[in-house]
């Protein structure tokens, strides 16, 4: 019996490419939970890859070509998290794994996409209270679009409350500014005024205003909305798109800088990625206050984000004085970003 199943779901993903455990179930007459028990042991041997969620479930055969082609075709993905013990870096490799979104786009997009999206899960992640966040991603007509929406306190409730401001129209002229946070100990508070010059079209929508960075019209207004609980942020960009990351750090920063040197080694190492996350960040440093001198080795690595150098040499450092740190490796952006984080340091 065992064999006849395993023919059965092999023999359909050979004819078709792939198979959905109703196809096995409809066929064998089996119960749903004892044909998936197939489906597990054949996955747990390699044999197949489950590819999708919920209805859009389906396994292929567990070939990297095979793979890269089913995923290819997934273009868009809703993920509900709970919000506990989870960092915003993992849940973007997820969706990059597991779906055709970030493939075959532009760099410069997918540095774009990145830093957005891991700025506004970070703050959902860390600053919503929400249990649960709800991640939607797609690529369509020309177009990376992602949601990140949870069911906090509200982003114009948490500056209004924090800074003891008046109103939430209060609020949101004190987000405009740029550089403010409700948490100045961990954060630079640039995440929104940054991902907002990232994006065509960015909008946060929380309690009963619509707030709408519109730069394909170069204008940013508010709407009333419906109120309604927690926030949800909205993000837009074209796979045309000119724009550069670090041309848009380079026109809001000055150029006073200041660096710092060290003896002992700890690399830093298998970061190939064009923007690395505030959790990356904090994982990199993690027991780092061991030692008296650390250097960090960015060879290989293009680009570092606001979030990971604000945390590593402005956060970190800040509580960490006597560790010495040296950069290594570092090209033209990596050292503009990391010297902008150390004059946050003494501002």
């Amino acid at each position: 019996m065992k064999k006849d199943i395993e023919n059965i779901i092999t023999g359909i993903i050979r004819r078709k490419k792939m198979v959905t455990a109703s196809e096995v179930v409809k066929k064998t007459g089996l119960s749903r939970a004892y044909v998936n028990r197939f489906f597990q042991d054949l996955r747990d041997r390699g044999k197949i890859v489950l590819i999708g969620k919920a209805n859009r479930a389906h396994y292929i055969m567990a070939d990297e070509d095979t793979i890269r082609a089913s995923k290819r075709n997934i273009l868009n993905v809703t993920r509900i998290i709970q919000n506990a013990n989870i960092t915003e870096d993992a849940i973007i490799s997820r969706i990059k794994r597991d779906t055709g979104i970030f493939e075959n786009i532009p760099q410069n997009v997918a540095e774009l996409t990145g830093y957005a999206l891991s700025e506004m899960l970070n703050n959902a992640i860390e600053h919503s209270r929400s249990k649960q966040i709800k991640i939607d991603v797609q690529k369509d007509h020309g177009h990376i679009v992602f949601g990140v929406t949870d069911k906090g306190m509200g982003i114009f409730n948490n500056i209004r409350e924090k800074k003891g401001l008046a109103s939430n129209m209060d609020a949101i002229q004190d987000l405009l500014k740029g550089k403010e946070t409700t948490a100045p100990q961990a954060h630079s508070g640039e995440g929104i005024f940054f991902t907002s010059k990232a994006a065509d079209v960015l909008t946060i929508q929380s309690s009963e205003k619509k707030l709408v960075f519109n730069n394909l019209m170069e204008d940013i207004f508010i709407r009333n909305v419906r109120e309604t609980q927690g926030t949800r942020v909205s993000f837009s960009v074209s796979l045309n798109t000119k724009k550069r990351l670090a041309d848009i750090f380079r026109q809001y920063t000055d150029s006073s800088y200041e660096f710092s040197k060290t003896d002992v080694i700890v690399k830093l190492y298998s970061l190939g990625a064009e923007y690395i996350s505030r959790s990356q960040a904090r994982r990199v440093v993690a027991g780092l206050e061991k030692f008296k001198t650390v250097t960090l080795d960015f060879k290989g690595v293009n680009t570092i984000g606001q979030a990971f150098a604000d945390e590593v040499f402005r956060v970190w450092k800040s509580g960490h004085p006597r560790v010495a740190m040296i950069v290594k490796n570092a090209n033209e952006n990596i050292e503009f970003m990391i010297k902008r984080a150390q004059v946050n340091a003494i501002t």
